[in-house]
């Protein structure tokens, strides 16, 4: 009896067996490659210094009442006058944000004694966007004379930062470029080509924020100063340079 054994099988199997020993040699100089170029691994940053051209302000008013609504009323009363002197002092209604509101009963604390309600205090704040600088100043003293007695603070940035952002972009590539220079010539190496360039991030920082404090209404001969000192606009970038001798 004559036996046909098929071996179709066997060369799939041996083929395979070939292509992946082929393989390997390839894998293995791409590898060596990678290994024998010499790059530098680098990070830098820019700084562009500006002055800021926006403000944001938080203000508002605070009355007391012998109800929680007779306190929300005349709080109310008072923020309508306040937003009403805003918007006549050249601040935009689209500019006008509330940001807080909360009523708390008042209670007085005798030793021994249960704590005892003498009433509810009222308290509304709004953020508002100061696109003039120049009338900043005014704005508050506005605020004030028509009832606001809280300011929680005032932060200053830019309508658009974009210019300030591309001139750090600048600074940082062209400090980043230097230093791969550096670093080439305190190694014996030359800078043959940017293999990648990444962007870390960047901020924005603001000038020392105004503390919170408690304003009175008054009538002011003057206006309040208030300055906005420079902004410091940082782009921080990293980049992987190739080297040869």
């Amino acid at each position: 009896m004559i036996r046909i054994r098929s071996t179709v099988p066997a060369l799939a199997a041996a083929g395979a067996a070939i292509l992946a020993l082929s393989a390997v040699p390839a894998a293995a100089q791409g590898n060596d490659a990678a290994f024998r170029a010499t790059t530098f691994n680098l990070s830098a940053s820019g700084e562009t210094a500006i002055a800021p051209d926006m403000a944001t302000i938080t203000l508002g008013v605070q009355t007391e009442g012998a109800s929680a609504a007779a306190a929300l009323s005349a709080n109310g009363t008072a923020m309508n006058k306040v937003i009403a002197a805003l918007k006549k002092a050249g601040v935009a209604e689209r500019d006008i944000q509330t940001s807080n509101l909360n009523v708390n009963p008042q209670y007085v604390y005798e030793q021994n004694q249960p704590p005892r309600l003498t009433g509810y205090q009222a308290s509304n704040q709004v953020t508002i966007l100061a696109r003039d600088l120049s009338k900043l100043g005014q704005t508050v003293d506005a605020a004030a004379s028509a009832g606001a007695n809280t300011v929680s603070g005032i932060s200053f940035g830019l309508q658009n930062p974009q210019k300030a952002e591309d001139e750090a972009r600048i600074k940082a590539v062209a400090a980043l470029k230097a230093k791969s220079d550096l670093y080439a010539r305190a190694t014996g190496y030359k800078v043959v080509r940017l293999v990648s360039l990444n962007e870390a991030g960047g901020y924005t920082p603001s000038p020392q924020p105004v503390p919170m404090f408690a304003m009175a209404k008054r009538e002011m001969a003057d206006s309040t100063a208030i300055s906005g000192g420079e902004l410091k606009v940082r782009v921080e970038v990293s980049a992987t340079y190739e080297a040869q001798q």
